[in-house]
């Protein structure tokens, strides 16, 4: 069982983590927490983008000496092989790990995987610590690496179609956490200049063939992809299927209400409300596919 500070340091782990939505694909958003054998936090750290340190790295960095006989919260259990990046696993091991703590197992490991390898070297390693918390961070990486094709939000104002202004508004809330924003008349990247460019291309716009379109996208390192505006919705609502959440910007209305506001059919088949927040002139309204939700349920079981 993580104890009561592990599990503290597992939340900071995550906060950390997504210091790295939007940069870090085809790689995951993964942050670490370093706890000294006092169980004191020692080093911290998050992984940014492809071919550059992991978050493991970054925290026994900061902790230097002090990490030997301690503990490493990690959110993704630590790779084990050798890439562009030496094995997460391997540094643990040689900084005198002496448990390791992980939220979700990663369903890309090779061989016997990290957690295994680490057992194996005498560490003790304990899984499945708060993963549900996790995926608010690492969920869409996770359904785009299960599926092989990217994570796809839809986001859109309800009834006002031409409504540039709350589209700007929507992009630039949501951009962020997007690997591509595909808007108006451009496709581009969330964080600009976020990605590593030896391992992240620039994908031509959708084609006719949208699925095509995602592999492709996929191919080229993007893991999420955010569509934005009514513009998207003849091609969209004859795709659903490809897509994984909806944001619909809806405007507040008087108390005796308006069926033309909140109308009956807002949540689409095969979707769930999933969450719903208040903003400057109206709510946010979050739909996720049912079948992703319970799959980033599964995922964290």
């Amino acid at each position: 069982m993580a104890s009561d500070a592990e599990v503290a340091a597992m939340r900071q782990a995550i906060t950390l983590s997504s210091f790295g939505l939007g940069t870090t694909s085809p790689n995951p958003p993964v942050g670490c927490v370093i706890l000294d054998r006092h169980g004191v936090a020692v080093g911290a750290g998050y992984h940014r983008r492809k071919g550059e340190a992991h978050a493991e790295v970054h925290a026994l960095n900061a902790a230097g000496v002090a990490a030997r006989g301690g503990t490493a919260i990690v959110t993704l259990e630590p790779c084990n092989h050798v890439g562009v990046t030496p094995a997460c696993r391997q540094e643990l091991i040689n900084a005198g790990i002496a448990r390791v703590v992980i939220s979700i197992i990663d369903p890309t490991s090779r061989g016997d995987g990290g957690a295994a390898v680490l057992r194996s070297a005498g560490i003790d390693v304990e899984t499945n610590v708060i993963p549900n918390e996790t995926l608010t961070v690492l969920g869409r990486w996770l359904a785009a690496t299960a599926r092989r094709r990217p994570y796809l939000t839809w986001a859109y104002a309800l009834n006002e179609r031409d409504n540039d202004e709350v589209d700007e508004q929507l992009t630039a809330e949501l951009r962020s956490r997007a690997d591509l924003v595909l808007g108006h008349n451009a496709l581009e990247e969330g964080v600009p200049d976020g990605h590593s460019p030896d391992h992240f291309t620039l994908p031509q716009g959708p084609a006719s063939d949208l699925q095509r379109w995602l592999s492709t996208c996929y191919a080229t390192g993007s893991r999420t992809i955010l569509a934005v505006g009514n513009l998207h919705s003849s091609a969209l609502h004859h795709h659903l299927d490809c897509v994984d959440e909806i944001v619909i910007a809806v405007r507040r209305t008087t108390p005796a209400g308006d069926l033309t506001t909140a109308t009956a059919d807002l949540v689409p088949a095969g979707f769930e409300l999933v969450d719903i927040a208040p903003a400057a002139a109206g709510v946010r309204v979050r739909l996720q596919r049912s079948t992703t939700a319970a799959a980033l349920r599964t995922a964290a079981a």
